[in-house]
Parts: structure tokens; sequence; C-alpha cells
């Protein structure tokens, strides 16, 4: 049995964690794919290197709405990099007002157009914000990616998997108190369902309050097949093969 995490940053300079350590303890517990997750140029750079010294992990990069203002510049040459497989995590953000929307926007257009030039599938964050965000991707029509952390409507369920789109579930399902997101998660079909963990952040029980990790997306799966009422084997098989396709690792 084998378990993808598809969206983490133990690369980054703020992982709190030994990386090397966090690695290994993935590997441990079946988490034998991992990418790590750029949110600007810089630490897209280091998700690069990271995967590039890592068997099993690979890196996808780009801008974070929240560092909007910052741009694009130096993101396409990491494009050529073997294993940068994915462009993200790029979008939307209005519930934090870290960068203007208008320049949000436009960062997003960029990023989607390298997307589509270099045809690789995209980590979408969007949070509070997906009124604007599907004008925007509607023009792009040949890409392909993930709703990283999804925890939106049922409406907005509806159009990514009209479109295409799979969707990411991590720690939040498993310490919301929000009924609705929990009957949420039962709506994704198994054949666009992605685990993350998002690491360091959002851990679930019962590390709460530590820094989150690869391995833990177990923890996430396990969590799922009971909500679901599935068998892990069933769940990673699902899984595993969403993200070795749409990320072709």
């Amino acid at each position: 049995m084998q378990l993808v995490d598809t969206h983490c940053h133990i690369h980054s300079v703020d992982y709190k964690k030994d990386a090397e350590i966090a690695y290994r303890d993935a590997l441990n517990e079946g988490v034998n794919k991992l990418i790590c997750v750029g949110t600007d140029v810089a630490d897209s750079r280091l998700a690069a290197k990271f995967a590039k010294n890592h068997e099993h992990v690979w890196a996808s990069v780009g801008v974070h709405p929240h560092e909007a203002k910052e741009g694009v510049k130096g993101l396409k040459e990491l494009l050529h990099e073997e294993k940068v497989v994915a462009i993200g995590e790029i979008g939307l953000d209005y519930f934090y007002s870290h960068s203007p929307k208008k320049t949000q926007i436009q960062l997003l257009e960029e990023q989607l157009q390298l997307a589509s030039d270099y045809k690789k599938p995209v980590i979408f964050h969007v949070r509070e914000a997906f009124e604007d965000f599907w004008p925007v991707f509607n023009r792009f029509p040949g890409v392909k990616g993930a709703l990283h952390s999804y925890t939106d409507s049922m409406l907005h369920l509806e159009k990514a998997l009209e479109r295409g789109l799979y969707v990411g579930v991590n720690g939040i399902v498993t310490f919301t108190k929000d009924l609705k997101q929990r009957e949420l998660l039962s709506q994704i079909p198994l054949d666009r369902l992605l685990l993350e963990t998002d690491a360091p952040y959002l851990t679930p029980p019962p590390h709460r309050g530590k820094v989150n990790e690869p391995a833990y997306v177990r923890l996430v799966a396990e969590y799922v097949c009971q909500l679901r009422s599935i068998s892990l084997e069933e769940l990673a098989t699902h899984t595993t093969h969403n993200a070795t396709y749409l990320f072709q690792i």
C-alpha cells in the first residue's frame, strides 16, 4: 500500500522540524511520494532543489496570491528542472488582504499562461474568491490541476468536477467542527480525490499543536476511510493513482 502527500512545505526555511527526518518518517509510514510546493520564486527554488536531492520527492513552483506583489521573475527557468511537475500554489485569496485583488488576478493569469505553455498541471489556492477565479480559469481550457485544501461549497465543488479538476483534502477534515465540510468530503468522487498535509500547517489529531509532517497524511487517509466506510487499501489505490496520473510522478 502506498500513499502520496500531494502538498507539503518541508523544504521551506520556515519548516521547524528536520526535513530529512520528516522525509524518512514519511517513507516509513508508506508515504512514498511527496510534492514540495513553492510559495514564491525563492521558495520554489528550494522546493526544486529538495526534490532533486531526494528520490521520492517532486516539486511544484509558483507564487502564492499572498506574495503577488513580488511577481514571477525567475519562475520560468525553474519549469525546466527535471523534477518540477506542476505550477503552484497559485490562485486568489480574498480572506486576507496581503496583495490587492487586481494584482492577484494578474499574477494568476500570468501563471496560468505558463501552465498552458509548458503543459504543467496547477495546484490552486482559492479562498473566498471563486466568483473571480472561475472566469479567469475558464480562459485556459487546456489547463489541468487540483484545488488544494478544499473546504468551500458544494456549488464550487461541482464546478471544479465539471472542469476536470482534482480536489485535495488534508488535516482540516479531521478536526473541523463544520459538519458541512465533512459532508462535502463524502461527495468528492474517489477518482478525483487527492490526499495532502500542507505540512507544517493543519496538523491532524493526535498531534494538534505540533508541526505537521508528510507521514501524517496516513492519519488523514484513515479519517477519510472512517467517514466514507471504505478500506485504507481502496483509498490508497485511488488517491495514489490520481496523484500519479495528474502529476506524472
